[in-house]
């Protein structure tokens, strides 16, 4: 298990590859349990800016993102901590969107460098999601658009009142 200090964006590339698009999005608690306790330290590191060195490549600008958008939905899911650090992904995202970087990510897995847009609890936000989705298109593309259409009074964020 990586410590904050030695986990290196590979580290975190390769489980997150590893674990593959059967586990990103599903409730599997075994699955939350690993990555909590894999990633815990470096989850922390990359909330107080540690890791934003991370920005300079296009693999670690993914990895960051892994760790600050997807990584809390999974170690804190069903607390307001799933949301803690919504707002560093997308500055992180918007960042390497403005870079190029997203680009540069293998399709499979570009939509992570989108997904804090559609998180976003603005408007503005979720409709450039949807906008840079469009170019991954399928179920990518269907649930950003569903995201971003949901009444405001219905969901602003709704699964934080499941909480």
């Amino acid at each position: 298990m990586p410590s904050s200090s030695s986990c290196q964006s590979s580290d975190v590339l390769d489980f997150w590859r590893h674990a593959g698009p059967q586990r990103w999005f599903a409730r599997d608690v075994a699955f939350d349990r690993e990555f909590r306790e894999r990633f815990l330290e470096a989850h922390f590191a990359a909330a107080r800016g540690e890791l934003f060195d991370w920005e300079g490549s296009a693999d670690g600008v993914l990895a960051l993102l892994v760790l600050l958008d997807q990584f809390p939905r999974n170690a804190f899911r069903g607390t307001g901590h799933m949301f803690a650090t919504d707002g560093l992904a997308l500055a992180v995202a918007r960042r390497a969107v403005a870079h190029g970087l997203d680009r540069e990510v293998d399709t499979e897995l570009r939509a992570f460098i989108y997904l804090p847009y559609e998180h976003a609890e603005n408007i503005d936000a979720q409709q450039e999601g949807v906008e840079l989705m469009t170019h991954l298109g399928g179920e990518t593309l269907r649930f950003a658009i569903i995201h971003r259409d949901l009444p405001p009074d219905l969901v602003r964020h709704r699964h934080r009142a499941q909480g």
